[in-house]
């Protein structure tokens, strides 16, 4: 018959195991130190990168966004605060506030135009037209852009970026909800600019009263003009999506 454990190794093994868990919270608590620590260094180098490049990031877009994804890899948002070490260094707070404005100025400028759709790529042409070409005007990129779109989502659901299956990006600047069904025609119209009714049924396999449920709220939304001229039938015009005259 086997011997029944005794109190003493009980409590010796209570006594071991309670002190191989003080051992790991030890080795985790440095671990955690440790990292802490390389992540300060990081932070100092960092800043040290920024002082000594401080020129090539306020002028060369290229290597300002390289230097956005090396401060994403730590945590640190340049853009996050108009105050302290970056926005005294670099001024890419101001930068981007900038470049914000007269996103909004534009926008605005082209919505009895494009209803408050327009392409990245347009959007982008027309700020680097409002900045000048002047010595002092930094350059702006795609990314530039893209970075003050995202800022500038707290002023509400107005400024939306929306990815075509070719690649490119969609401006929204009015305060409209575009669902799946929307995006889906979106996707469509991207090579001719228009659709209709008959195109939604035939290449989307929709019902009738869906496809024109979802253009009504386009067309009410005024991101879509209607067309009754063409022979075919009625066409829904993107004119966020005409080329740029």
């Amino acid at each position: 018959m086997r011997r029944a454990v005794g109190l003493g190794a009980i409590n010796k093994k209570k006594l071991a195991e309670a002190k191989y868990k003080d051992k790991g919270s030890e080795l985790a608590e440095e671990q955690l130190n440790q990292m802490s620590k390389q992540l300060d260094a990081f932070r100092a180098n960092l800043e040290e990168f920024a002082a000594n490049h401080r020129n090539d990031i306020k002028k060369n877009p290229e290597f300002r966004r390289h230097f956005q994804e090396m401060c994403a890899t730590i945590g640190v948002d340049p853009l996050a605060s108009g105050k302290g070490f970056w926005s005294e260094m670099l001024g890419v707070g101001d930068f981007y506030y900038e470049i914000g404005v007269q996103i909004i100025e534009v926008c605005l400028a082209t919505q009895h135009r494009n209803g408050g759709l327009m392409s990245l790529e347009e959007l982008l042409q027309k700020v680097r037209t409002t900045r000048g070409r002047s010595r002092q005007a930094q350059d702006v990129s795609l990314d530039d852009v893209m970075r003050a779109i995202k800022k500038l989502k707290c002023l509400g659901n107005g400024f939306v970026l929306h990815r075509l299956n070719d690649g490119r990006f969609m401006v929204q600047s009015v305060p409209a909800e575009l669902n799946m069904d929307h995006t889906s025609v979106l996707n469509m119209a991207q090579g001719t600019g228009h659709v209709s009714i008959k195109a939604l049924q035939d290449k989307l396999g929709w019902q009738k009263e869906r496809s024109m449920l979802v253009m009504d709220r386009l067309v009410q939304e005024g991101l879509v003009w209607v067309d009754d001229q063409d022979r075919e039938g009625r066409l829904y015009w993107f004119p966020g999506l005409f080329p740029d005259t």
